[in-house]
């Protein structure tokens, strides 16, 4: 079956604060996505990111290495997260996608894996 990595896609500064209730809200949805997930058998992985500017963007050029804190993205929202699944096609992975609750305040980028 292929895989996907779901990249999760939303503007750090107004994602939930732990210990608000909408917090912990939003975190009950992500454990019932979770369950939901393993219980289809297509939970592989998946992390929520600490905030972009704990991040390193690391780049070589002609032997030279530069490393500077934050992200390569420029724009509004910031990888916040992340899960690769296991499903039948583009479809249900899109499927999965749409369940993800950074999908209503953000967007989920849907990647297919290259099998090596």
């Amino acid at each position: 079956m292929p895989k996907y990595v779901l990249l999760l896609w939303q503007d750090e500064s107004k994602a939930e604060r732990p210990g608000t209730p909408g917090f912990d809200t939003e975190m009950g949805a992500y454990g019932a996505l979770q369950e939901e997930l393993s219980g289809a058998g297509a939970f592989l992985a998946g992390e929520p990111l600490q905030p972009s500017a704990a991040g390193q963007v690391v780049r070589v050029r002609n032997g030279s290495t530069d490393a500077s804190t934050g992200t390569v993205a420029s724009g509004a929202e910031q990888l916040v997260g992340y899960y690769e699944i296991e499903c039948k096609d583009e479809a249900d992975a899109a499927h999965w996608a749409a369940k993800i609750p950074a999908a209503a305040k953000g967007a989920i980028e849907v990647r297919p894996v290259w099998s090596m």
